[in-house]
C-alpha cells in the first residue's frame, strides 16, 4: 500500500473515531440511568480512553505520512519512518480496542447488566454502541494487515502494556475509593479475591491478544526491518 494511500486511510480512520468520540460527548449527563455516576464521566471508561488517544495518534501518523511523500529524500525520513515503525503505543491501544470487543460482548451475552445496562439503551443509540464495541474489532484487524509494525524486545513490550493496564486499573481503583461505586456493575459481585482473579486474568488475555498480534505482524510482514520507501517497498537490511 503506497505512503498516500496509507496517509488516506488512516485520516478516514481519524475522522471516524473523532465522530464517534464526539458522538458519545452528546450524550447527555442528566439523561444517564441510576446506575451510571457521573464522577470520572466518559473518561472512566476504556473504550473512550482508547478511542481518543488512537484518533490522536491517527492523525500524527497521517500528518507524519503526508510529510514523508514531499520530504522522503531528506535525512529527516528516516527519523519520521522509525516513529512510525515503533509506536508500540499504537499498537497497545489497537490490542486494548480488541480485548474490549472481546470481554464486553461475552459478558454483554452472559448478562448484559454486568457491563452495559438496558437503561442505557434509551440514551445511547445501538449504533454508537456498535461503534464503540463492534466495529473496532475490524478496523484494528484492518490495521494489522495494512501497516507493519516492528515490535520491541518480548520484555520490553510486556512491561509497557503491564504498565498501561495497571494506570488504568488504578484508575479505576482511585474512582471506587472515591466514590464507593465501580466502572462496572460487574465488579459488586465479586470479593477481594475473586476481583483480584479477575484482573489477573484479564491481564493475561491481554498478554495473549499482545502476542497474537506480534505473530501476525510476522505471518503477514515477515522478520524484516522495515523501510519505507514512497511506494512503501519493503526492504530488508
Amino acid at each position: 500500500m503506497a505512503i498516500a494511500t496509507l496517509a488516506l486511510y488512516h485520516s478516514l480512520v481519524f475522522v471516524w473515531y473523532i465522530f464517534v468520540t464526539y458522538s458519545i460527548s452528546l450524550v447527555r449527563a442528566e439523561d444517564r440511568p441510576s446506575e451510571v455516576f457521573l464522577y470520572g464521566r466518559q473518561w472512566k471508561y476504556l473504550t473512550v480512553l482508547n478511542l481518543v488517544s488512537i484518533a490522536l495518534h491517527l492523525a500524527l501518523t497521517s500528518l507524519l505520512y503526508f510529510v514523508i511523500c514531499v520530504i522522503h529524500r531528506l535525512f529527516l525520513f528516516r527519523k519520521l519512518t522509525f516513529f512510525l515503525q515503533t509506536a508500540l503505543p499504537f499498537t497497545t491501544k489497537i490490542l486494548l480496542l480488541q480485548f474490549v470487543f472481546m470481554s464486553f460482548w461475552v459478558l454483554y451475552t452472559y448478562n448484559r447488566e454486568l457491563v452495559y445496562p438496558k437503561s442505557l439503551d434509551g440514551i445511547i443509540p445501538m449504533w454508537l454502541n456498535h461503534a464503540m464495541h463492534t466495529i473496532v474489532l475490524p478496523l484494528a484487524l484492518l490495521e494489522i494487515f495494512a501497516t507493519p509494525h516492528r515490535y520491541p524486545p518480548k520484555k520490553k513490550g510486556l512491561i509497557l502494556l503491564g504498565f498501561v493496564s495497571v494506570a488504568y486499573l488504578s484508575w479505576v481503583l482511585w474512582i471506587y475509593s472515591v466514590t464507593g461505586e465501580w466502572v462496572y456493575p460487574l465488579f459488586t459481585f465479586f470479593s477481594p479475591v475473586g476481583l483480584a482473579a479477575f484482573f489477573c486474568s484479564s491481564i493475561v488475555l491481554i498478554v495473549w491478544i499482545y502476542n497474537t498480534g506480534e505473530f501476525l505482524n510476522r505471518m503477514i510482514w515477515g522478520q524484516f526491518t522495515f523501510c519505507f520507501s514512497p511506494d512503501l517497498q519493503m526492504k530488508e537490511n
